[in-house]
């Protein structure tokens, strides 16, 4: 499936290992990783995922698929600024938040009203974001739910 993973653009470096470790775990479930494509969580997930081998699409607020990250395999330029917040959250069939400010909950947000299972990381405290406390519950979580989901 494609996990959407949302998170800050500029974090610590335990964050980013977490976020990498993420990519990592989800890649080698032979899931996608669908993000902002730009740095921070975004590209401390896609470095994880590289590293297994994954797959990751950056959906980016830019006209230029040059400003993505250098683990993104599939940049995706929208020139949309924060609106292609939504398109990160459509491409994934679930979420994990990591961190984050209010991009992050704006997509959280996105993501509820769309169905989509959502784990959170260390992020915000909202009514159906399951509060897990690793990568590892976080893959379990979004996988056990998508098959449950209509």
């Amino acid at each position: 499936m494609r996990v959407s993973v949302i998170g800050g653009s500029s974090v610590s470096a335990e964050t980013a290992a977490v976020a990498e470790e993420l990519g990592e775990r989800l890649a080698n479930r032979g899931h996608t990783v669908v993000c902002g494509g730009l740095g921070g969580v975004m590209e401390a997930v896609c470095r994880g995922a590289r590293e297994a081998d994954g797959e990751t699409i950056g959906i980016l607020p830019t006209d230029r698929r040059a400003d993505a990250n250098r683990h993104v395999t599939v940049p995706i330029a929208t020139g949309l600024g924060h609106a292609r917040n939504a398109l990160v959250v459509m491409n994934g069939d679930a979420a994990v938040a990591v961190d984050g400010s209010h991009g992050t909950l704006s997509e959280i947000g996105m993501a509820l009203a769309h169905g989509r299972a959502v784990a959170g990381l260390d992020t915000h405290d909202v009514e159906g974001v399951k509060a897990v406390a690793s990568p590892a519950d976080a893959v379990d979580y979004v996988e056990r739910e998508t098959e449950t989901r209509p």
